[in-house]
């Protein structure tokens, strides 16, 4: 799930913060050898305690889970009989905001339980049930105090700010009031709000269909893969063996994966044009131009952050193309296809098991100073973790960080590779941002936005990134790790803006009256994948078959998400670049620090703007896209060395 809001008008399901299926990190895998004994060989193998979660943390057992959420169910009773009381005074004002601020606390708690628990096997019934439970817990408690936001709006400013004189204990609300006070002409009254509340269940049901169906009912295939014996293509596989050194392996696996997922298109169809319906049902009842404004007014965020990436990410094509002629050049490929995307421009001569993967990103943290990294070390040395895949365990990679009282749990699926060091150094930037924020300010103000956090995760993939570069002893590792790079920047930059287009269109054609199936949603997709990777002009080749991709995307479900995974890299790769300019001036690490222990204490445009940076001028994508050319500068200037050794 995306990102949400712990405020009064925007609790959802769970803080989640998802790098799953389709983010650059879990989905562009880089595949290595891997070890025999690795738990990555076999799905089905009894998992060592230390990679595995403890979720007791939250709850001793399934009784105390039970108990609970009874418990929420009796709070969220409580609070709804506060309606109609905000006009009473400050005292009752600060009644109702506390007990809402603990009765979504607790909430989270549960949901956090009850989701974890569930992702360790999608295909356990029971804890689909348990899932489906609390997020009817949830709803309840959003249609509990519904009433709120209706009422803070009749007070008004005056009065709210009369309020909040009277009553010091109101000042650390004063954020969240106030924002309520900015949503007043998309707040409806309390019965109606109340009905948008009880709606949210309804909301979730398509992903939770498509997430059944994504990671159990679809029979994905099994392949022979090296003469080994045969390996299930699954989300998982796929992620592993799409980038495969030997072309006939990874034709094979894109030809099965797809093939699978395109028998299903019209289920899968059908499903994600219910979720698009049902998110443009809200944007209309709360009178919103778009669902695209309604989903950046939530964070304050001008519309010209969206449009200025889309823009200049449009004017650069030349740019990705360059890149895919120099991915044909070094493969030695003159019909670049889409099933050579993935594959290593140089392969990797190590594994990376979890063991390495902490101490190397432990020690990649340094720049950041000695009390980030003995954060870090504290979190990766407790049972916070589910490192490995097993069958029926959720795909990607996720942080959940809900839990206020407890600590944040990670989810992966370590492949024993670069991308997995990559992964775990991405979430773990979540993790840390997390508990810097659970640290410095009160539940309430301590959710973020993506747009943030996801700036938190790619800075330090940046630096896991310039570590590996130091730390290189030959050409052949440096092309390695400037590959990977510019990797990096393609699937986090030109595809997530790629992803984000296609959403503005399934979006668009939703609200000027269009049917969507899954044939029309291909159709669309494929307009716009094959123009961004030069189908038309013989850059890259992108087959019918493969244009079913868009499938297999959760994100498209998380309502103009990934359009942020494009603005963080550009945001994280100015902080890294001030961290790191001089190591004797602690000043730009103080500010990016300051940044992350902000939490969600302000907007996070704002947030951006007071640590230097704006997001909705070109200045930050073009920079990023200078960059690239300068890596491939670097690139083709190293695979010449080694080429042309005489010269």
């Amino acid at each position: 799930m995306a990102m949400t809001h712990k405020v009064f008008l925007l609790v959802s399901m769970l803080v989640l913060v998802a790098c799953s299926a389709e983010t650059p990190q879990a989905n562009d895998a880089q595949t290595t050898p891997t070890k025999p004994t690795s738990p990555v060989a076999d799905q089905t193998a009894e998992l060592d305690p230390r990679w595995v979660w403890d979720l007791s943390s939250l709850y001793s057992s399934m009784d105390a889970w039970h108990a609970a959420r009874a418990e929420v169910l009796e709070q969220a009773e409580a609070v709804a009989q506060l309606e109609g009381t905000l006009s009473k005074g400050p005292a009752a004002l600060l009644k109702a905001v506390q007990d809402i601020s603990a009765l979504t606390k607790a909430a989270a708690r549960v949901y956090t339980y009850a989701s974890l628990d569930a992702d360790e096997n999608v295909a356990d019934n029971a804890g689909q049930e348990r899932r489906q439970l609390a997020q009817q817990m949830y709803s309840r408690v959003t249609q509990a105090f519904a009433w709120m936001a209706p009422e803070v709006i009749a007070l008004g400013p005056d009065t709210l700010a009369s309020y909040i004189a009277d009553e010091p204990k109101l000042t650390t609300y004063r954020h969240t009031l106030t924002n309520t006070l900015r949503k007043a002409p998309h707040v409806r009254s309390a019965e109606v709000e109340a009905v948008m509340a009880a709606v949210q269940l309804l909301q979730a049901q398509p992903f939770n269909i498509y997430g059944t169906l994504a990671n159990s009912d679809i029979p994905f295939p099994t392949l022979e893969i090296a003469g080994k014996e045969e390996t299930l293509i699954n989300s998982q596989g796929y992620s592993r063996h799409r980038g495969h050194p030997d072309r006939n392996v990874r034709q094979a696996v894109f030809e099965g994966y797809w093939g699978t997922w395109a028998k299903y298109s019209s289920s899968v169809g059908q499903s994600l044009s219910a979720h698009i319906q049902s998110q443009v049902f809200e944007t209309q009842q709360r009178n919103y131009a778009d669902t695209l404004t309604r989903n950046l007014f939530s964070d304050a965020l001008p519309s010209e952050v969206y449009d200025t990436l889309v823009k200049v990410t449009n004017e650069n094509l030349d740019t990705l193309h360059r890149y895919l002629r120099l991915r044909a050049k070094v493969l030695g490929l003159s019909d670049l296809n889409y099933h050579d995307i993935y594959v290593d421009l140089v392969q990797p001569i190590r594994s990376y098991p979890i063991e390495d993967t902490i101490t190397l990103v432990q020690d990649a943290m340094a720049p950041l100073g000695e009390d980030y990294q003995a954060r870090l070390a504290q979190a990766t040395s407790q049972r916070w973790m589910h490192v490995y895949p097993s069958k029926g365990k959720r795909s990607g990679a996720y942080m959940a960080g809900s839990a206020y009282d407890v600590h944040p749990f990670i989810l992966l699926n370590h492949q024993d590779d670069f991308n997995s060091v990559s992964t775990y150094a991405h979430e773990w930037g979540h993790g840390i941002h997390q508990v810097l924020s659970n640290e410095n300010q009160p539940w309430h103000l301590s959710d973020f936005s993506i747009f943030t956090t996801e700036t938190a995760a790619i800075a330090n993939e940046l630096l896991v990134q310039n570590h590996m570069v130091q730390q290189s002893r030959s050409d052949e590792e440096m092309l390695f790790y400037l590959g990977y790079a510019l990797e990096q920047i393609r699937t986090t930059f030109f595809r997530q803006t790629m992803f984000s287009e296609f959403e503005g269109s399934i979006y668009n054609a939703i609200e000027n009256g269009e049917a969507l199936s899954g044939a029309r949603i291909t159709e669309l997709y494929a307009d716009i994948v094959r123009r961004y990777h030069g189908h038309d002009q013989g850059v890259m080749n992108v087959p019918d078959l493969y244009t079913h991709e868009w499938m297999f995307v959760p994100h498209f479900y998380f309502n103009y998400y990934v359009f942020q995974y494009a603005t963080s890299i550009a945001g994280a790769a100015y902080f890294v670049e001030q961290i790191t300019a001089d190591k004797e001036d602690t000043q730009a690490r103080d500010t990016y620090l300051a940044f992350l222990k902000a939490g969600g204490a302000d907007h996070p445009y704002t947030l951006f703007q007071q640590a230097g940076l704006d997001m909705a001028s070109p200045e930050p994508y073009e920079a990023l896209i200078r960059r690239m050319n300068e890596l491939m500068d670097a690139f083709e200037a190293t695979w010449a060395r080694l080429n042309n050794p005489a010269s």
